[in-house]
């Protein structure tokens, strides 16, 4: 059996101030960065400050499955390609004293995003870099078979209908007005 092509990545995400008072803070996801070893396995605190923090969250594998391959397509076919990210906000005892943002998964698909997208989740995107872009496309060219468009029928064969659905007719007669006797 043949390995998926895969990478590793970390994911860093962002608590900011807002001027509102009955929201101080917000998480965003600020970028997707692949991973080195000195990142450990556990999400760390990376700046805090007036401003808000930065945690870096390492050790998410994406991994390319021939399945999705247009999803892949449709993601780089976009002017702007990118990254997904689905992350939920979770409770860290002894890490955080508040909850902070946990991401579940990183993806490259549009499928997937979407799906997550559907079932209510949080789902933030960031741009892929050149490099992941071009290898993503390199799988979409191996796998990615267009689905070829099916012939559409002309319309000429059916039954007229008025808009409310109703059998209607077409003629060159005048049915009113004043005609020449």
């Amino acid at each position: 059996m043949t390995e998926r092509p895969s990478m590793e990545v970390a994911v860093i995400m962002r608590r900011e101030r807002l001027a509102n008072r009955w929201q101080p803070w917000r998480w965003t996801l600020e970028d997707v960065v692949p991973h080195e070893p000195s990142f450990g396995t556990g999400p760390r605190l990376l700046v805090q400050d007036e401003a808000g923090e930065r945690w870096l969250h390492p050790g998410f594998t994406v991994e390319l499955f021939r399945d999705d391959a247009e999803g892949y397509y449709l993601n780089i076919t976009t002017p702007a390609p990118c990254w997904f990210v689905m992350w939920r906000m979770e409770e860290e005892p002894g890490l955080a004293a508040e909850p902070i943002p946990r991401p579940v998964v990183v993806t490259l698909s549009y499928h997937d995003a979407g799906r997550w997208l559907d079932a209510q989740e949080t789902v933030e995107q960031v741009p892929a870099p050149p490099d992941v872009i071009e290898w993503v496309r390199a799988f979409v060219d191996q796998h990615y078979v267009q689905e070829p468009k099916k012939r559409r029928r002309p319309q000429s064969f059916r039954a007229l209908q008025d808009r409310f659905g109703n059998p209607a007719s077409v003629t060159t007669e005048k049915k009113f007005g004043g005609g020449h006797e």
